[in-house]
C-alpha cells in the first residue's frame, strides 16, 4: 500500500483565524501565534458549550451566586 501524501495547500479556516499557527517546541511547550485570550474569545463567540445547553437562564444566576464572595459582617 502506498502512503498517503500530505496536503500541500493550506486548509480552509475561519477569517478570524487567518495566520493562526500552533506548535509544540522541543521542550514540550505550546507555541502559538495567537494569545490564549484571543482564542478563548473566538471560541466563546463561535462554539456552543455542550455542558451549558441544557441549563436555563435561572441556573446561570445560581452559579454566579455560588462563586460570589460572602459579605463581611462588621
Amino acid at each position: 500500500m502506498a502512503r498517503k501524501k500530505k496536503q500541500e495547500n493550506d486548509p480552509n479556516v475561519h477569517e478570524d483565524l487567518e495566520g493562526f499557527d500552533i506548535r509544540i517546541n522541543e521542550f514540550g511547550e505550546i507555541v502559538s501565534t495567537f494569545g490564549i485570550e484571543q482564542l478563548n474569545s473566538f471560541l466563546d463567540e463561535n462554539v456552543a458549550d455542550k455542558k451549558l445547553q441544557d441549563r436555563g437562564p435561572e441556573s446561570s444566576n445560581d452559579q454566579d451566586d455560588a462563586n460570589a464572595q460572602p459579605k463581611k459582617e462588621e
